[in-house]
């Protein structure tokens, strides 16, 4: 991780330990965000990644540890204080979690009214602008059900942007979807990410993860235990855990395909 002394991150989670059913998923976990960073969390399943990013955001509140607004100490058992991260913290889902009964204009609008306070036409100007964004103007009135998968994941991420969150995290956003859509999610991630949107991003994509990454963490059993560039974990020949992993996943999707032709 390339030291930055002179900076203070916008997000830094200190030393996460936390413990579900007597198990311990999290052990001694960190991560910093800078402007502008991609951090992706990749490793094999159970080892911690979405327990971490829900931590975070204190959807589950860690059992040690620390979280930091730039040089501020957030008090997560503080009400006020534990809005205001989630404000400046959106979250995209795996499985989308919109709401069937609003139409994607709607549900984008939905966080900037009851949170934000803004006026049913303010929020709906900026709910189009989002969708915009996302390349799904034209789907504003269309409710979830009349959407693809790849469109109803553009829509949550919209909805996270219309929060103007500080970081965004993203929990494997391409797991449930169809192969075909993938790219056009990806694409939208892409962008944010070129207009310098600080991101953590759990996920299996390591074509994408190495083409946009600044910073990969590798986690197993609970631990980040390597993390570095994609330059420095991904080299050939690099030996590293995370290039191993990769090969092995790559090599598991390879075949997959191929038993699909």
């Amino acid at each position: 991780m390339n030291a930055r002394p002179n900076d203070t991150p916008i997000l830094r989670a200190e030393h996460f330990t936390k413990y579900l059913s007597g198990r311990k998923i999290l052990d001694d976990c960190s991560i910093s965000i800078y402007p502008g960073d991609v951090k992706v969390l990749i490793g094999p399943s159970g080892a911690g990644k979405s327990t971490f990013l829900q931590c975070i955001n204190c959807l589950l509140e860690p059992d040690e540890g620390e979280i930091w607004l730039g040089d501020r100490k957030v008090d997560v058992r503080n009400t006020r204080e534990l809005c205001e991260l989630r404000q400046h913290v959106g979250m995209i889902f795996q499985d989308f979690n919109l709401f069937d009964h609003l139409s994607a204009e709607d549900n984008v609008a939905l966080a900037p009214r009851k949170v934000r306070g803004m006026n049913k036409q303010e929020a709906l100007k900026r709910a189009h602008a989002e969708l915009r964004r996302v390349g799904l103007e034209d789907k504003a009135r269309l409710y979830p059900a009349e959407l693809s998968g790849g469109q109803k994941q553009r829509v949550a991420i919209a909805r996270a942007l219309a929060m103007d969150p500080t970081v965004l995290l993203l929990d494997e956003p391409t797991s449930a979807l169809d192969p075909e859509l993938v790219g056009e999610v990806l694409t939208v991630i892409r962008d944010l990410a070129s207009h310098g949107m600080p991101m953590i991003m759990v996920t299996h994509q390591m074509e994408f993860a190495q083409a946009v990454a600044t910073e990969i963490l590798f986690m197993e059993q609970g631990r980040v235990i390597e993390q570095g560039s994609p330059d420095e974990l991904l080299a050939p020949g690099s030996q590293t855990r995370t290039q191993d992993f990769c090969v092995r996943l790559h090599d598991l999707c390879g075949g997959e395909a191929a038993a699909q032709e």
